[in-house]
């Protein structure tokens, strides 16, 4: 199955970061389950899948990661709770594009929740752990990071230390305020609404542009800006970011690029939502 798209001189390649299970109201916050269950399954206990597919940036010059899925690191209980149901084999599927963990020159984490930042930290056979992309420079919101190091009370169950263990006080972690360019063509951009220090990417090659919304649109059924997560702490800048993005992008005719969508790995709307192409 092919999951890339080309875009300008760059290439998009998705990677299996692992798939796993939410509760549906969660992910549909205040959406009443006669609605939003219509277009997505759930199980006997309301849970629907998800998937965590990081995706390779391979430039000319450079390459770049966003998110690093679920890692190989979760326990039996959390694996239970969580339902895994497809393994972390994002190492497996560079290799299989010509490409080493060593290679990736940048990694992009839109935020610190578990499931966008358990690839950051290897874990072997014997239990040593090292970072997983040893010569990336790791790209984070300040204003994340300084959550992830003393968390609220909400984040603080999802801001997990296994993850971020490897990047404190290391030569890493490059800490971001506001916007910036990581290479020619990608630049990311604070947003907040999800958390206080959520960013997202823009992709540029050519006349052609991709964004990644990340958790702001975790999947193309969130298209309607009220349809927020109930995981949003800070649910009307969510909102106002939706309304303001979505309509901003459809505009430049982007690809909206998604990370835990089980059905689009990425596609272009129309004003409305209608999915005018895709990546399935």
């Amino acid at each position: 199955m092919k999951r890339s798209l080309r875009l300008g001189d760059f290439e998009l390649f998705w990677l299996r970061g692992g798939r796993f299970s939410l509760d549906g109201g969660a992910m549909f916050g205040v959406v009443p389950k006669v609605l939003w269950k219509k277009k997505y399954p759930s199980d006997e206990d309301n849970a629907i899948p998800m998937i965590c597919y990081p995706i390779l940036i391979k430039t000319p010059d450079t390459l770049i990661l966003i998110e690093t899925g679920l890692g190989n690191k979760l326990n039996d209980k959390q694996r239970k709770i969580f339902k895994v149901s497809e393994e972390w084999q994002i190492i497996d599927d560079l290799s299989g594009i010509g490409v080493m963990r060593e290679d990736i020159d940048f990694v992009i984490v839109t935020h610190f929740d578990f499931d966008h930042s358990g690839g950051i930290i290897l874990q072997h056979d014997d239990g040593h752990r090292e970072l997983t992309f040893p010569k990336a420079h790791h790209m984070i919101q300040k204003s994340e990071w300084e959550d992830v190091l003393d968390p609220n009370s909400r984040s603080v169950n999802t801001y997990w230390p296994d993850n971020y263990e490897l990047l404190r006080n290391g030569s890493h972690l490059e800490l971001i305020n506001g916007e910036k360019e990581i290479a020619r063509g990608i630049r990311v951009i604070h947003a907040g609404g999800h958390t206080k220090g959520f960013q997202i990417v823009e992709i540029e090659s050519g006349n052609e542009t991709a964004i990644h919304l990340g958790d702001l649109l975790p999947t193309h059924l969130h298209f309607n800006p009220l349809w927020i997560m109930a995981y949003d702490n800070y649910p009307l800048e969510s909102i106002k970011q939706k309304e303001a993005l979505e309509q901003d992008y459809i505009k430049r005719d982007a690809w909206f690029t998604f990370y835990h969508d089980p059905f689009l790995h990425a596609c272009k709307f129309d004003k409305k939502g209608n999915v005018l192409e895709k990546v399935a």
